[in-house]
């Protein structure tokens, strides 16, 4: 079983820093095979395996920088005094040592190491040449490797914030979507509710008259019966549209448009078909009607709907009001039975009645209707901002 790479190390950095030591080892090598003027001294094996001991503390340069500075800085000193060697034309295991700590290291550390190189330094040049050039040159080169160091770490930092800030927007991206698919399930779970709910309720209730109306009033019964059929119908359209609409996925074909709901166009037939139930349904519109927008249209088609079937299932009434008053602004609905009143009505259509009107940036109450007498739906949607939302 393979062991775990280690947690401190990060990906590929074995292989890296083995490949920047070979290029060291590479370079220092050079002196070596380089013939050599008369009169120098000959390279030796010795001076030769020196000079790969300050390569070799390289190869961990990421998990020790400052150990392996030091390492390097004792390796060099001991090749100086140690043998009678070949120079090398730059400190190169240093010089990636101190690029490695500038990288890597804390403020305080890289200090301190700032401070160690400069007391290796100067004593390194003036037990070399003494020339002030040699100094400038020495100084210059470890700064610019300080300053290469602070400049991979903060290309790195960067790196790491665009990858969360990316990661973050995934996850981001990938809630809303999850709240959206959220809110178009219950926008489809309201839609299958009113069209359900109010045709199963209209044709039960014709469905129960139908006996009775066959014995007594044969011309009410079938009546009765073709209420019953238009209603299926109707819901079997409208059921068709919906599902269409997602088997298409959202796409408006001429077989499944985007918005097969009814809007205030609709009513008249909504309130007839309730009528040929036996309800006295009335009907009255106040104010100046303006412009009213599709899906607020739509929307109040709904309201009225969903508090219609609550009548028929809930209510046992012989009379309800449907009331639109217009204003500049607003438009109120109003929704009122004279039968048992509040405590009758509850469950997912009154849930759906203030969803629908939230979604808008409307409000909507219900309870016991005027003197306390029956049952009242009371929603206003505003006109001149209409918030769009699920539920439309």
């Amino acid at each position: 079983m393979p062991r775990p790479r280690a947690r401190w190390l990060p990906r590929g950095a074995w292989a890296t820093d083995t490949g920047i030591a070979l290029v060291v080892q590479a370079a220092v090598t050079m002196p070596f095979v380089v013939p050599r003027p008369a009169g120098m001294p000959a390279a030796t094996w010795a001076a030769y395996g020196l000079t790969t001991l300050t390569v070799l503390p390289l190869v961990a340069r990421r998990r020790a920088p400052v150990t392996v500075l030091v390492l390097v800085l004792t390796a060099g000193a001991l090749y100086r005094f140690a043998v009678d060697g070949p120079g090398q034309p730059l400190p190169y295991t240093g010089l990636v040592a101190f690029c490695t700590v500038a990288e890597l290291s804390s403020p305080a550390r890289r200090l301190a190491v700032g401070l160690l190189v400069l007391t290796v330094v100067f004593p390194s040049v003036a037990l070399n040449t003494g020339e002030a050039r040699e100094l400038l040159f020495s100084l210059f080169v470890f700064a610019a490797a300080y300053a290469f160091g602070r400049h991979i770490h903060t290309r790195k930092a960067y790196i790491r914030a665009m990858e969360d800030r990316a990661l973050q927007r995934e996850v981001t991206h990938r809630i809303e979507a999850e709240r959206t698919a959220a809110r178009e399930r219950a926008r489809i779970a309201r839609e299958m509710h009113d069209i359900l709910s109010h045709a199963v309720s209209l044709m039960i209730v014709q469905a129960e008259a139908g006996p009775v109306a066959v014995r007594t009033a044969p011309e009410r019964a079938e009546a009765a019966f073709d209420a019953i059929s238009e209603t299926g119908r109707d819901a079997m359209v409208q059921l068709r549209r919906m599902l269409g609409v997602l088997r298409d996925g959202g796409t408006e074909t001429e077989a499944s448009p985007r918005s097969p709901q009814p809007g205030l166009t609709g009513l008249p037939a909504l309130l007839e078909r309730v009528r040929s139930g036996g309800l006295h349904v009335e009907f009255t519109s106040t104010g100046e009607p303006g412009r009213i927008p599709d899906d607020t249209g739509t929307t109040v088609h709904r309201i009225v709907q969903e508090a219609l079937t609550n009548v028929v299932k809930h209510a046992r009434a012989r009379t309800v009001t449907v009331r639109l008053h217009h204003t500049a602004g607003e438009l109120a609905v109003t929704v009122t039975d004279d039968g048992r009143g509040p405590g009758t009505t509850t469950g997912l259509g009154l849930i759906g009645i203030r969803e629908r009107a939230a979604a808008h940036g409307g409000r909507a109450r219900s309870g016991a209707g005027p003197d306390g007498r029956g049952y009242q739906v009371h929603v206003v949607l505003p006109l001149a901002t209409s918030v769009q939302g699920e539920g439309i």
